[in-house]
């Protein structure tokens, strides 16, 4: 008989009804309803990427994993897009269990969300964002440290999850730079309530990611991971290919009619107006340094990472990906993967009970 798979019950796994103290990230293009239902399964936290889905694409994807599975899941969503109220609706409505959020949303809209019972984990970067979240009444928050892929601070995980742990009193999740049951154990002692992970659950064989660009992932070592700023103006955490290159090395009206070109292409899959687009610009450019050519050059990233992500093609997309892609071998199941990590976590504990400390 196969033993059973060891469980750890902590803040994460009482707030959000899982076995397991592991998260798998809304990624765009990637987490959808196949990964989400598969890790939810496993008994983790599945969390669906709903910024590429239209509002009714969304509301059929939770549908879709709400027939494969019972277990709790969740919906990523933009708290700067126009319509991100369309999709509160939609988790209201369909009894999603968790809305996490890429930025940190309003005190209203968290508000909203905890009247109708539905827990509310904004992703931070920075401790100042923890504790205003926190005071606004978030249910938990997810930390990333520089490590994870995307969109990425300069902080290391190991610097910033304590100083967000020592700050709020609500559960955190750590992020970035995590795959294994160590990672998870060193999470659980600097104080975190468990671990969100992104790129190990995309190299699953759950994930529906083309083959191709799974096994580039594969074969990427950690100097292949890099960060750049010329896909959309902001630090951008990826994998370093041919077409990276190519587009640090591309002046600005190459880079101003690829922007434009593709964000016609993402207007079309979003099912957004010029107008909404528009609008979403205004809101990315609000409160930081972007030029209206930055604006327009974020509409790269969706249909970039769909070029690799969905249509296999990473000569024309762009791989986002967090470091720990240079140390990953090998593309277990959901479950196959949360079991490693559990039990591993275990024989790391057991392990640290020790004659030598007493």
């Amino acid at each position: 008989m196969t033993p059973p798979v060891p469980v750890c019950r902590t803040a994460l796994t009482e707030l959000v009804g899982v076995r397991h103290p592991l998260v798998q990230t809304g990624m765009g293009w990637v987490a959808g309803p196949r990964l989400v239902s598969a890790v939810a399964g496993a008994g983790a936290l599945g969390i669906l990427a709903s910024a590429t889905m239209t509002v009714e694409g969304l509301r059929a994807a939770v549908r879709e994993v709400k027939s494969r599975t019972d277990a709790p899941f969740g919906v990523n969503l933009r708290a700067d897009a126009g319509d991100a109220r369309d999709r509160v609706r939609v988790i209201v409505d369909e009894g999603v269990r968790v809305a996490s959020f890429a930025l940190a949303p309003s005190r209203e809209l968290i508000a909203e969300l905890k009247d109708a019972g539905v827990v509310v984990i904004p992703s931070v970067g920075a401790r100042r964002h923890a504790e205003k979240v926190a005071a606004w009444g978030a249910d938990a928050v997810l930390v990333q440290g520089g490590e994870g892929g995307g969109h990425t601070g300069e902080v290391a995980t190991t610097v910033l999850l304590p100083q967000v742990v020592d700050v709020v009193d609500i559960p955190v999740i750590a992020a970035g730079g995590f795959h294994d049951g160590r990672g998870l154990i060193a999470a659980l002692a600097y104080g975190a309530a468990g671990v969100a992970m992104g790129t190990r659950f995309l190299l699953t064989s759950d994930s529906t990611v083309p083959d191709a660009v799974k096994a580039r992932y594969l074969a990427a070592t950690v100097k292949d991971v890099t960060v750049t700023t010329r896909v959309d103006g902001l630090p951008h955490r990826m994998l370093r290919t041919e077409l990276v290159a190519g587009l640090e090395k591309s002046g600005r009206i190459t880079s101003l009619a690829r922007a434009v070109r593709h964000a016609a292409a993402f207007r079309k899959v979003s099912g957004l107006g010029w107008t909404r687009l528009a609008r979403d610009g205004l809101a990315m450019k609000h409160g930081k340094e972007l030029t209206w050519a930055q604006v327009l050059l974020a509409a790269n990233t969706p249909m970039m990472l769909k070029a690799a992500m969905v249509d296999g093609r990473p000569d024309l997309g762009v791989m986002a990906s967090g470091q720990v892609a240079g140390v990953i071998e090998d593309l277990p199941s959901c479950a196959e993967l949360v079991e490693r990590v559990m039990t591993e976590a275990a024989e790391v504990r057991d392990r640290l009970v020790h004659p030598w400390w007493p």
